[in-house]
């Protein structure tokens, strides 16, 4: 009875994983050894998240062939995080089957590409594709999140804050307002 129960979760997990990858436009991956997750836009292949990145695409930082990595995903319609669950970088060889699926899915995925004619070649002279494949149960899923926040600083960025609005600005609005009606 416990061999059929464990089956049945492993079959209603991976279902669970393999939707909420399909339905998400952007995973959020945490390399081993990474201090924070970066969000990646993919796609779903072959039974694995595959990614393209670098010289020009995505940066794929610390996402290294062989090594393992955790990616997050959230709800589509709550936003929340909905599962994580470690995974495996396989890099693919360009031009090879495991490669040339993971282009055709990836092509579809990518919006205002600038050379869409032609971004399979780009890709195998200047990017890398990498699959990350699943290893192992959800560590977070409904049911079994962490009670701590995730909570964390943001990046380091030129980006300012508003100021505060001039004094005067609201009566300059307001009077233009009553002159016009």
């Amino acid at each position: 009875m416990d061999g059929t129960r464990a089956t049945s979760d492993d079959f209603f997990d991976r279902a669970l994983l393999e939707e909420a990858v399909k339905k998400s436009g952007l995973l959020w991956v945490r390399a081993d050894g990474a201090a924070e997750r970066r969000p990646l836009w993919h796609a779903w292949h072959d039974g694995a998240v595959v990614v393209v990145g670098d010289a020009g695409e995505q940066p794929l930082h610390g996402l290294t062939a062989g090594a393992g990595a955790e990616v997050a995903l959230r709800s589509k319609d709550k936003g929340g995080r909905l599962v994580s669950f470690p995974v495996q970088v396989v890099a693919t060889e360009p031009h090879s089957e495991a490669w040339s699926g993971a282009v055709e899915e990836l092509k579809g995925k990518r919006l205002n590409a600038p050379d869409t004619d032609t971004i399979g070649e780009r890709w195998a002279r200047e990017c890398r594709v990498l699959r990350l494949e699943p290893v192992g149960p959800l560590t977070e899923q409904p049911g079994s999140m962490p009670q701590h926040s995730h909570a964390a600083a943001p990046m380091p960025s030129s980006a300012t804050t508003r100021r505060p609005i001039p004094a005067g600005l609201p009566k300059l609005v307001l009077g233009r307002l009553k002159r016009r009606g």
